[in-house]
């Protein structure tokens, strides 16, 4: 058996048999790591809080030969979601990042890009504010997966959109022209594609202190979320729970 360790942060946990958990871990060093965490229901010393979803933590494995799950050992707390108010919003916001990061990520390929996105992001979800942390999460997001098309022009005719009406529809790859949209297409606002232009040029902090309602990207966010639930062909559980937010 291989001992491994790296920063983590727990994506999922499942009850396995009596006292076990079946965990999912999005590592620093292999990317998705799927394992056993044995009798962690009762150890508080191996394990105490630190399978909690969206925990940052330093985990400890061994990948035995042959087998397609891994040993987990052990994990340490670096980072607990729990250590701050966990309200109902912020609940459903923290399980549509893990939901998004345990379905478009593959196992076992390392992606620091998206690892060090997740970390940023989780520092962010705060109990009366998620809205700015997941319209930047879900932007990035797409991009990294390069799923993003170009938000400047209609990708049926190829017009420069600029400050012009925009429409999206789920079928459609992209952005579309007044003369090009399809029937039941939804309209994108010309300021939410500068501050998608804005939130490429700059780091998630110097959005922190803004005021940032439900309706400021939401046309931007239901957007991107159908970018990634026409590349899984399935729709996000937590996509739709959000969207029943106020």
């Amino acid at each position: 058996m291989a001992s491994k360790q790296s920063e983590a942060i727990v994506l999922r946990s499942y009850p396995l048999r009596e006292a076990d958990l079946l965990v999912t871990l999005l590592t620093r060093a292999e990317g998705k790591v799927r394992g056993v965490a044995r009798s962690a229901k009762k150890s508080k010393k191996r394990f105490g809080g630190a399978l909690e979803p969206l925990s940052y933590v330093r985990a400890y494995w061994d990948d035995r030969e042959g087998q397609e799950l891994a040993r987990l050992d052990s994990c340490e707390v670096l980072e607990s979601p729990l250590a701050d108010e966990v309200d109902y919003p912020r609940a459903v916001a923290l399980g549509y990042v893990a939901e998004v990061l345990d379905q478009v990520l593959p196992d076992r390929e390392p992606n620091d890009a998206m690892f060090r996105l997740a970390l940023a992001v989780l520092a962010h979800v705060r109990a009366g504010s998620i809205w700015m942390p997941l319209t930047y999460f879900d932007l990035w997001i797409v991009r990294l997966m390069g799923l993003l098309p170009e938000l400047g022009e209609c990708i049926e005719c190829g017009a420069a959109l600029n400050g012009s009406r925009a429409w999206f529809h789920p079928l459609a790859d992209g952005l579309m022209c007044q003369q090009h949209k399809r029937l039941a297409s939804a309209e994108m606002a010309p300021e939410s594609r500068q501050l998608a232009a804005e939130i490429f040029r700059s780091p998630i902090e110097q959005f922190a202190g803004r005021p940032w309602g439900r309706q400021q990207g939401l046309d931007l966010r239901r957007f991107l979320a159908q970018r990634i639930e026409r590349h899984l062909e399935k729709k996000l559980v937590t996509a739709a729970m959000l969207e029943r937010l106020d």
